[in-house]
């Protein structure tokens, strides 16, 4: 994925921790919808209530996904799944841009 077609973005922008972690949100023609954004590095903690699919587009992540001790490193073409009304962790190494769809 490198661009969406006959889309709305929103203007402003979500912004969390402190302005460390931006997105916009993109709709589509069926009323789908997904976020872009970026993270500064950091440790962050996001809580979900879908489910998620979460692409890296470019950046160098760790995450400890919902029920796991273990730590996942994730660059930028990577994605992983989180379930809905879950909380999972992130530790940004490097400025990092992604991509989240709504399940």
């Amino acid at each position: 994925m490198s661009q969406f077609n006959n889309v709305t973005v929103d203007v402003a922008a979500n912004v969390y921790f402190d302005g460390n972690v931006t997105s916009r949100k993109v709709t589509f023609a069926d009323g789908s919808f997904k976020t872009l954004g970026i993270m500064m590095a950091g440790e962050y903690e996001f809580g979900t209530e879908a489910a998620e699919l979460m692409e890296i587009t470019a950046g160098d992540i760790s995450i400890l996904l919902p029920n796991s001790d273990e730590w996942l490193d994730i660059q930028g073409g990577q994605s992983f799944n989180v379930p809905a009304n879950a909380s999972f962790k992130v530790k940004v190494r490097s400025l990092t841009d992604y991509c989240c769809s709504y399940l």
